[in-house]
């Protein structure tokens, strides 16, 4: 193990101690702030102090072992034992390093996920509205909740932009690695000839911010438009002006929501969006400084990030970040969303690994 993570162990060991401690104290029990802050800590590092203290108990019987390989009545039996306690460490020691991986605090949270058709016209409307089914199969699939914010249909079908809230537990390190550029490749129904045609649509996906975060924004810096509303939702909706359009000033962020019939309910989760965005654009302006110098699967997020393309004829989707090719477009379309999640998440994993084992100190 590297000197740099054993001394990372040895310190979260003596705070995981020290809580222990503090917990035990029957005073403590009269600060229930202090007590559920100090037991939410407590339950973050059972985990890995536990790994770490059979990290250790392996490593002395190793030790023990080498002593017996002098011994010649003992040497085969030792060196066996040896082997399988060396496995051992190896695997401990593995579990360890993905134990300290830096924690995205925004991947357990709910998120927005925005699909805006590009270049395709027709075509790139209607590939929104499939990649919008395909997210909302995986959503039913994962017993999370959908919530349609706002949305302009296309033409023919689709959408030229939606906006939707996934409400439920770790929506967001779920998907996070969905935003970028979507593309496709397809004869469309309007095709008389057979042509394959290429389209594309943008993904988004930003974590909800809790409501005591958006709190933070200053009010004095929204201008607050309504308008009226031009989706389905009956006579009530497309006759008065219940949708709502927030500006942040400072930044230009926009954000809108015509769902509700409530003017005051739309508010609401505009500003819910607004608050998400501007977290987000903070985000990706403090991670291109911070990864710069290196590759980074998440990329920018930027919508122009052409990360999948999608070939209907030979039934093939390839995620061009990490060079994978899967011949199950449809039950991809169906939301079975993992066969492409779960590589590109444990590629992400590997990569931060790296980056811990090969950290100076």
């Amino acid at each position: 193990m590297k000197q740099s993570i054993f001394i990372r162990l040895e310190t979260l060991q003596e705070r995981y101690e020290e809580i222990e401690s503090l917990l035990s104290n029957k005073n403590m029990i009269h600060n229930q702030e202090t007590f559920c802050i100090l037991s939410r800590e407590h339950a973050q590092l059972t985990k890995i102090i536990n790994c770490f203290y059979q990290w250790k108990k392996t490593n002395k019987n190793i030790t023990d072992i080498k002593v017996l390989l002098d011994d010649h009545e003992m040497h085969n039996m030792a060196q066996e034992e040896l082997k399988l306690f060396q496995d051992r460490l190896a695997l401990l020691e593995t579990e360890l390093s993905l134990l300290l991986l830096p924690k995205d605090i925004d991947d357990q949270r709910s998120c927005f996920i925005e699909i805006h058709a590009g270049t395709g016209g027709h075509e790139a409307a209607i590939f929104a509205g499939d990649l919008f089914r395909m997210y909302n199969r995986y959503a039913e699939m994962r017993h999370w909740k959908v919530e349609i914010i706002t949305y302009n249909e296309g033409e023919q079908g689709g959408y030229k932009e939606i906006t939707a809230r996934i409400i439920g537990n770790g929506v967001y390190g779920a998907l996070k690695f969905e935003s970028g550029g979507h593309r496709v490749q397809r004869v469309p129904e309007t095709e008389s000839q057979g042509r394959v045609h290429t389209s594309s649509c943008s993904v988004a996906v930003i974590p909800e911010l809790p409501e005591a975060e958006l709190s933070k924004i200053n009010l004095s810096d929204l201008r607050i438009d309504t308008f009226r509303s031009s989706g389905a939702g009956g006579q009530h909706v497309n006759t008065t002006d219940s949708a709502i359009r927030i500006t942040h000033l400072p930044t230009g962020i926009v954000a809108e929501c015509q769902d509700e019939r409530s003017q005051h309910k739309n508010k609401a989760k505009a500003l819910a969006v607004l608050g998400a965005r501007i977290h987000a654009a903070e985000k990706e302006k403090y991670q291109t400084i911070k990864n710069c110098t290196r590759r980074n699967l998440l990329g920018t997020g930027d919508r122009s990030d052409r990360i999948r393309t999608y070939n209907f004829s030979q039934s093939r989707i390839t995620d061009h970040r990490i060079n994978l090719t899967v011949y199950r477009l449809e039950e991809t379309m169906e939301g079975k969303l993992d066969i492409l999640i779960k590589p590109i998440s444990q590629e992400y994993q590997a990569e931060q690994l790296s980056n811990l084992v090969n950290e100076k100190n």
